[in-house]
């Protein structure tokens, strides 16, 4: 089965091992809790809902009972909405070790409800990917494209040529900042009128680091 679109370039960056503790680089990838689960959605996977379940603690990462396969060929697109706004800092991907690894990985951002027919536009970041059994190898996005993402796209193009393509774990680094809204009330008084309250919404930032 073909989605009918090109692979299209983009800047590659080779993967590198961030050198942390481990209960230190655990806390580093735990974005996915700020992951709207509800709203995920997995195309091209061959059991409904299985999508998700590669979104986990960096420390569960080698449970090997929760994964996704596509199903219709290679292709897997995650639409991933945040609950706040994101600065994305790098990406783990875990596959098999088996011509089944996703062996190119294109990043979209703030594209909801994105679909394959989407994916003929140029992405925000192109990965080639190495074989990933542990998940340690880490891919570093650039910062100044991915600072302000509330929704991210990972559309897994290619494996290493197998018919499906197989996925145990992604792990997301970075920052995550809430939006939250305070009413203010504005009251004007003029001579020729009644007194009006006005109220206007107003968005305060609040920024959690997570590192």
């Amino acid at each position: 089965m073909s989605h009918g679109h090109s692979h299209g370039g983009g800047g590659c960056q080779c993967a590198a091992e961030r050198e942390e503790p481990p209960e230190q680089r655990g806390l580093a990838y735990g974005l996915y809790l700020r992951i709207d689960l509800e709203r995920l959605q997995c195309l091209n996977e061959s059991r409904e809902g299985s999508g998700r379940g590669v979104f986990k603690p960096w420390e569960e990462r080698t449970d090997r009972s929760k994964f996704v396969e596509s199903d219709a060929d290679e292709e897997l697109l995650f639409n991933i909405p945040f609950t706040g706004n994101v600065k994305l800092k790098g990406i783990i991907i875990m596959g098999e070790d088996d011509d089944s690894h996703p062996s190119e990985m294109r990043l979209y951002k703030n594209i909801p409800q994105m679909s394959f027919d989407d994916t003929d536009r140029e992405p925000d970041q192109t990965f080639s990917l190495n074989r990933d059994l542990t998940g340690e190898l880490e891919y570093a996005t650039k910062i100044s494209r991915f600072s302000n993402v509330y929704h991210l796209s990972i559309h897994i193009s290619k494996n290493f040529g197998a018919d499906t393509t197989k996925v145990f774990y992604i792990g997301l680094r970075g920052e995550w900042t809430e939006l939250r809204r305070h009413e203010v009330t504005i009251c004007n008084y003029e001579a020729s009128a009644n007194p009006a309250d006005h109220r206007v919404h107003q968005v305060t930032p609040q920024t959690h680091f997570i590192s």
